[in-house]
């Protein structure tokens, strides 16, 4: 039903301190709400206790159980969200900012609808009022360092970064959310957030993630952006620092600049896109695998000294005190010295962790930004200057944020100068790279450790947004700017190898979906340029057979398509009869036996493209009884539309599948011819 259109990319939500989802047992049996009701109620009521240290409690206690999914019901029965709201403005600095934690948690596993209800229910106020303040507190000097310092948990800093997190959360499902940010101001607050990147990188990413959210497909807001505020952003993509979490955080706002592109004036463009896919090449040069192996090895070394030190203060600190109970002169009145933890000593977060983590997502985030570029739309022609990979993209903004003031351009496009971009900064090779099965030694090790061992998902995200990011670069680059037809078939062969080499590839449905895409834009590139094939028909019936039957549709469109342009080609060579005959059973079946119209159409298209032509496809055709089987099916396929239609599918599906009805009817028709003539 026509070229797969590559989807766009959003910020995926995230739960900051575990599992979002309920257990599956307490959802299943429905009892999980009525046991949560008496926590939820007891800590709901100990929110307007008179005691700071309680109202503190009381919140963390909401932040672990609104992670629980059978609690949300009594939750928004006792109205949650509008008694943990003030708490946000408490006098006590730590009651805030577990209040927003707690906000956070809520917002980051609730999802859509919980989100919408949160905007409902009047959040955004006592949100923004809360920004507001906190940025008025950074710009004030009524703390010492040292004062600062003592706060430790309970900073300012601490408290905005939990109510960005809110914020972000929020602006990423409710339009209504952002619609607030634009109105309030919010973007002057959260850039001098940003701006103190090079002191707080935590809060920065924070805002950088918000705003690649709120910056996207929002034009009320671009009119916003003035030249101070585009250099803010100037300044964090450009930071020299080459930490882990410093590369996640220039990932992010190159993101955010690109969302930014229609207000870029035209004859800094090509130094802009320069620089964002110098940062995107970085940041996909990094062999993640093999930091991650170093990362781990540090950490263990990093224990094994801490154990060592802290059992020689421990033998030091019982020695001393021995030595005090042999010169107490008064019994029973013992000086009482505090034991020096390890723990004092070092950082209270693993840092070697949070860096693995900080690296695979700014991998993620580069490649969802190059699909999200490779999806661009409305482009012009002859709008770019002269590109190149030179040094410019370390200077671009020497000149060019100055001059926006205010002047709104038509949008950039991927014209032939950003294809010579992306083939000079070799993003193809670089994704394609990407698109191998992770590390397997840091697969391995991960998965031995209960705290990294949710990287490895993490790392099979990554190939599968390299899969669709590849999708969409076949797609869009022409052959020789993907290295030519030599290359494509070493492409082919490549994905071949990835699919094959897993025995039950079917199973792993996010990888089956990604790497179905691929192939399928990549077989139909090769198709469109007369480049050889280089699937044989048993692996395509494989593929097939193991994927029709998946839950997810796009994986079962996919094959489908695939078998189609493949067998398109096939129909014009010779003794392609039986394999002819094969693909062409099958996809009746899928055709009339699939409960998705999508899919259906998809299968009745394929058809037509494999016995439009050739000799061997009419003798397949007639020999399958092709005609017969398809007036049988076309006055079910029209009543199946007619009744399933507006229910169930969008209006751009209903206009695809009145295109197959209406096609559908005109190959009844040439097959009959055929028939005729070949049975004459």
């Amino acid at each position: 039903m026509g070229k797969s259109r590559t989807k766009r990319f959003k910020r995926p939500q995230f739960s900051p301190t575990g599992d979002c989802q309920a257990e599956a047992a307490a959802e299943a049996n429905g009892t999980g709400g009525d046991e949560d009701d008496g926590p939820a109620a007891e800590l709901l009521e100990k929110l307007q206790h008179p005691s700071a240290e309680v109202r503190e409690c009381a919140c963390a206690g909401l932040a672990r159980l609104v992670q629980q999914r059978p609690a949300w019901p009594g939750l928004a029965r006792r109205d949650a969200v509008r008694r943990l709201g003030p708490l946000l403005l408490d006098p006590s600095l730590a009651v805030r900012e577990t209040a927003a934690g707690a906000l956070r948690n809520l917002s980051a596993c609730g999802g859509f609808e919980v989100c919408d209800d949160m905007v409902t229910k009047d959040i955004m106020t006592p949100l923004v009022a809360l920004l507001k303040e906190c940025s008025a507190g950074l710009d004030s000097n009524e703390m010492s360092p040292q004062e600062k310092k003592d706060q430790n948990r309970n900073s300012i800093e601490n408290i905005a970064n939990e109510a960005m997190n809110v914020l972000w959360n929020i602006c990423e499902c409710s339009s209504r959310a952002v619609s607030i940010f634009n109105k309030e101001g919010c973007l002057e607050i959260v850039l001098k957030y940003l701006s103190r990147f090079s002191t707080n990188v935590d809060l920065a990413i924070s805002v950088a993630y918000c705003l690649q959210t709120v910056t996207e497909d929002n034009p009320e807001l671009l009119k916003s952006f003035s030249a101070p505020a585009l250099h803010v952003l100037e300044s964090a993509m450009l930071s020299p620092v080459t930490s882990m979490d410093y590369i996640l955080l220039k990932t992010l706002v190159a993101g955010t600049i690109w969302n930014l592109k229609d207000i870029i004036p035209s004859k800094s463009q090509a130094e802009i896109i320069n620089a964002i896919l110098k940062i995107l090449s970085e940041v996909l040069d990094l062999d993640a695998g093999e930091i991650v192996i170093r990362m781990q090895e540090a950490e263990k070394q990093r224990l094994e000294a801490a154990a060592e030190t802290e059992d020689i203060l421990g033998r030091a600190n019982h020695d001393t005190l021995m030595e005090d109970d042999e010169m107490e002169e008064i019994p029973h009145k013992r000086k009482v010295r505090r034991k020096t933890f390890i723990s004092d000593l070092l950082p209270p977060t693993d840092k070697e962790l949070r860096e693995s983590i900080a690296l695979l997502t700014a991998q993620q985030t580069a490649l969802e930004i190059i699909v999200n570029m490779c999806c661009s739309e409305d482009p012009s022609d002859d709008e770019w200057e002269e590109l190149s990979s030179s040094d410019e993209s370390d200077a671009f903004m020497e000149n060019s944020f100055s001059e926006c003031g205010g002047q709104l351009l038509s949008p950039l496009c991927l014209s032939h100068e950003v294809h010579t971009a992306f083939t000079n900064y070799l993003i193809p090779k670089k994704i394609f790279e990407k698109t191998a099965f992770p590390n397997s030694t840091a697969v391995d090790l991960c998965s031995r450790s209960p705290t990294w061992k949710s990287l490895v998902r993490k790392m099979n995200t990554i190939q599968c947004r390299a899969l669709v990011c590849l999708q969409s670069l076949v797609s869009l680059l022409d052959v020789d700017h993907l290295g030519g037809p030599a290359a494509l078939q070493t492409l082919a062969q490549h994905l071949s190898q990835l699919l094959f080499s897993q025995p039950d590839f079917a199973k792993h449905v996010d990888f089956l979906e990604a790497i179905s895409s691929a192939l399928r834009a990549l077989l139909q590139t090769m198709a469109s340029n007369n480049i050889s094939q280089c699937m044989t028909p048993d692996q395509l019936m494989t593929l097939c057979t193991a994927s029709i039957h998946s839950s997810n549709t796009g994986v079962r469109v996919n094959v489908v398509s695939i078998l189609g342009i493949t067998g398109s080609v096939l129909a014009k060579e010779d003794g392609t009869l039986e394999t002819l005959k094969t693909i062409g059973c099958f996809l009746l079946e899928v055709a009339t036996k699939d409960p998705s119209l999508v899919v259906a159409g998809e299968a009745l298209d394929a058809l037509f493209d494999v016995f439009a032509d050739g000799k061997e496809a009419e003798r397949a055709s007639v020999q399958i009884k092709l005609l017969s089987a398809l007036k049988e099916f076309q006055p079910v396929f029209k009543m199946k539309i007619r009744k399933e239609g507006r229910g169930k599918y969008s209006p751009d599906q209903l206009c695809v599948l009145d295109n197959v009805k209406m096609n559908l009817r005109r190959f009844v028709a040439y097959q009959e011819t055929v028939e005729k003539r070949l049975t004459a």
